[in-house]
């Protein structure tokens, strides 16, 4: 099993929280258990609430972990110097479309589908997607598109990187860098 981990005799809150995101990407929120934790670490529940008050208390900490984790990428994939901001919108657009991590796109797909059944993981979801929205909006405006053309071309970007993370289709043709530059220029204009 992809979540088994050798057993420690000394967890911290931290191996907790990673166990969890494990789960969470290979069985989603319904998944997520104390029970599976505690087995997959080879230690007892008591372990556990050393570290927390509860599940709800886990699964909060999953969730920051998660908007942290998302907001410091996107920060960091949308920081461009001043004139080189189309370069950066490219590259934006070649690193997640990119073939990524399985596990990564595994628990985006699960803490959205998580976000569908609680609506407190829902406004911290449409909050990342905001912030993802509005740095590449900034781009598009250093471009000297109007507020909104950047915000629209904002929205083409993340609809193509995440509609192209899901799809099944032979990765392996040697005219898909080819097909992801003529997308990339239509989305961005240029």
């Amino acid at each position: 099993m992809a979540t088994e981990r050798r057993t420690r005799t000394q967890l911290d809150r931290n191996d907790w929280i990673e166990g969890a995101i494990d789960v969470l990407a290979e069985h989603g929120i319904a998944g997520l258990r104390v029970e599976v934790l505690a087995k997959n670490f080879g230690v007892t529940k008591g372990s556990f609430y050393w570290h927390f008050k509860d599940r709800q208390d886990l699964l909060d900490a999953v969730l920051q972990l998660w908007k942290e984790g998302r907001l410091r990428d996107i920060e960091k994939q949308t920081t461009a110097i001043a004139g080189k901001e189309l370069a950066q919108i490219h590259h934006v657009i070649d690193v997640y479309s990119a073939v990524r991590n399985r596990k990564g796109i595994s628990i985006e797909l699960a803490v959205r589908d998580w976000a569908r059944h609680d609506p407190r993981v829902s406004a911290v979801v449409e909050e990342v997607d905001a912030y993802r929205l509005d740095c590449t909006r900034k781009l598009f405006l250093a471009l000297g598109l109007t507020d909104d053309e950047a915000h629209a071309r904002s929205i083409l970007v993340f609809a193509y990187v995440f509609g192209h993370s899901l799809m099944a289709y032979d990765r392996n043709n040697p005219k898909v860098t080819e097909f992801k530059r003529w997308i990339a220029e239509r989305i961005t204009g240029r």
